[in-house]
């Protein structure tokens, strides 16, 4: 108890005496007894790439070599994908000594690059758009681990949709399931942001795949939020993902084949659309495929046509009189009569 007192009344008078002095150099030395031994580390936290690009998320661990007991484990290394509701986490690769496993989609698709002893950065190949969001590189060794987390972002274009039933008109589950059917993925919050910082205006609110609704504005007027207020991502909050219903917004990116307009005779009702597009050897187009062209590839054409919604569409890049006077944009048509109206047509052929 005297040994403690005499510590304590030591520490009080350097306090009182010391005041703002600094040891010679202003070096500050921590000492960590029972400090963590193990450290993993991200060189980077944000990645770029495309679909069907090949990209790998950067990951190393560092041991502490003269702890007892070190490397007596084997290490472990866990790659998991983050969820939008942060509660959850998806399985992605495993890895044990020889014992490996990758999970879901991922599998064959998955590995760990191992450019030396302590790399357990993970290698992603042929790129989906559900690979898009953040992934946690866990290292485990005995009762030690160690985390990072890296994002990846993917290169693509955010468009509003909603369908031929009219705006307001999907609930979270149907917007999911429209925005697959368009060859696109229901986009996140940084997608629509980043799209907005682009130049997006859009006014009708539009789900995300965190299950909020939000819009775009970069031209503040009285129908979207009132004429005063500021240039923003405007957030309706969370709604009832069976019950309320919105318009959606989808994200894609690069795509495996050829986006045209097909040279016709003659212009075409729906169902003789998507017979020509079969007879040339392709597909009739979806709405992800003609922004993805026009976003991505540049591509510009003055003739409405047929898609695979049913919607007729066309993109200009280079805007002109007659065709998009004031901006580059995919201009909408709208969903006209199938069986009466007449349009080209968009078609899509998948390389193999």
């Amino acid at each position: 108890m005297k040994s403690l007192l005499f510590l304590v009344l030591i520490s009080i008078c350097w306090a009182e005496h010391t005041g703002n002095y600094t040891l010679e150099h202003d070096r500050i030395i921590h000492i960590q007894e029972n400090g963590p031994r193990l450290l993993v580390e991200a060189e980077q936290t944000k990645v770029f790439s495309h679909r069907g690009g090949n990209i790998t998320l950067p990951c190393k661990f560092y041991r502490d070599h003269t702890s007892a007991g070190s490397g007596t484990h084997k290490i472990r290394v866990k790659w998991t994908k983050l969820t939008s509701d942060y509660l959850k986490e998806v399985d992605v690769f495993v890895a044990m000594g020889l014992h490996q496993k990758s999970y879901g989609n991922y599998q064959g698709r998955v590995f760990l690059k191992k450019g030396s002893e302590n790399d357990a950065s993970l290698v992603i190949t042929d790129i989906t758009l559900e690979d898009y969001g953040r992934y946690k590189c866990e290292v485990i060794e005995g009762l030690e681990d160690d985390i990072a987390v890296v994002s990846l972002d993917l290169q693509g274009v955010v468009f509003p949709y909603f369908p031929r039933l009219g705006r307001y008109n999907l609930n979270f589950h149907e917007a999911q399931q429209a925005c697959l059917d368009q060859d696109s993925v229901i986009a996140s919050f940084d997608q629509l942001y980043e799209a907005w910082r682009s130049g997006l205006d859009w006014c009708n609110a539009g789900w995300l795949n965190d299950g909020s609704v939000q819009y775009p504005i970069t031209k503040p007027r009285e129908p979207c939020g009132g004429k005063n207020t500021v240039p923003g991502v405007r957030n309706y909050g969370f709604w009832d993902k069976d019950k309320s219903r919105y318009d959606v917004f989808c994200f894609t990116s690069n795509f495996n084949g050829r986006f045209y307009y097909l040279i016709h005779p003659t212009k075409l009702t729906y169902d003789e659309a998507v017979q020509a597009c079969l007879k040339d050897g392709s597909q009739i187009a979806k709405v992800g495929q003609i922004f993805a062209a026009w976003k991505l590839l540049g591509y510009d054409r003055c003739d409405a046509g047929w898609l695979a919604d049913g919607s007729v569409r066309y993109p200009i890049s280079r805007p002109r009189r007659r065709c998009s006077p004031d901006e580059a944009a995919v201009r909408f048509v709208g969903f006209p009569d199938k069986k009466h109206k007449l349009y080209g047509v968009y078609c899509f052929r998948v390389y193999n």
